[in-house]
């Protein structure tokens, strides 16, 4: 993967110099996706000959019957959605934050957060849930490759930008996604689709949610909206800790 992703970094660099109006940060989401281009092209080659599987994108949930991934996508999209009404809840209840609804919201920005929903979704769940797990449960015992997968897609974000207190709650709610994240497929049957659905609902809703439908207001705590300053993450706050905390309280009695 690091190999991928400097490949992509260096073949857009000729970018800035042809088209000079492109900010950096443009460039750099080029580069990345030239980088999920090389990983889609070469991840079947490497669970062919270093897995041993003869259907690569069966062994990464990528590909199953239509009903299983449309039942296992819708799942994941309905427990985001859950989390970010409780997050949002929280916020106007508390009055640290206005909702304004729907109309506020154009239709570029929709498309914006739909297109987050999928593309975040599934290139890092991708990544996380499909490669590096099924990497690291042939390294590792279940229980360590499990924790494992989730330190690390938490590690590779960038938490450490919060301020002390703020890093400890994102590195937290990052490790408590990917606990869940990496649940959600087993459950649903090695079926990548449902930790698509939450991972990517979460991203592309928190989105949309601060694109226009909800107004979060100057004064409103960080360990409630999460931290980020204008940008908070709400998965490093209090009420994002209790959520997936709750989810995976639900999932062991469940289990039990």
């Amino acid at each position: 993967m690091p190999v991928l992703y400097g490949l992509g970094w260096l073949l857009v660099r000729p970018l800035g110099s042809i088209a000079p109006s492109l900010r950096p940060d443009q460039v750099d989401l080029a580069g990345a996706v030239v980088s999920l281009v090389l990983l889609l092209l070469s991840l079947p080659l490497r669970l062919r000959r270093a897995w041993g599987v003869v259907h690569p994108w069966r062994a990464l949930g990528v590909m199953a019957p239509p009903d299983a991934i449309l039942g296992a996508f819708s799942r994941g999209l309905l427990r985001a959605l859950v989390l970010l009404a409780l997050v949002v809840g929280a916020l106007l209840v508390g009055g640290s934050a206005r909702w304004i609804g729907p109309a506020a919201l154009d239709g570029g920005e929709m498309l914006n957060a739909l297109a987050l929903v999928v593309g975040v979704g599934f290139a890092e769940e991708l990544v996380f849930r499909g490669w590096l797990w099924g990497e690291l449960q042939r390294l590792a015992p279940p229980r360590g490759a499990l924790l494992l997968q989730a330190a690390i897609f938490a590690l590779v974000h960038p938490w450490s930008r919060a301020g002390l207190v703020g890093a400890v709650g994102l590195l937290g709610g990052l490790i408590l996604l990917g606990l869940n994240l990496a649940l959600l497929r087993r459950d649903d049957g090695g079926v990548l689709w449902g930790a698509i659905g939450l991972h990517g609902g979460l991203v592309g809703g928190w989105f949309a949610l601060q694109a226009g439908l909800v107004e979060l207001l100057p004064h409103a705590p960080f360990w409630l909206a999460g931290p980020g300053d204008s940008n908070p993450n709400p998965i490093g706050g209090l009420v994002g800790w209790l959520g997936l905390g709750g989810l995976l309280l639900v999932r062991r009695r469940q289990r039990l």
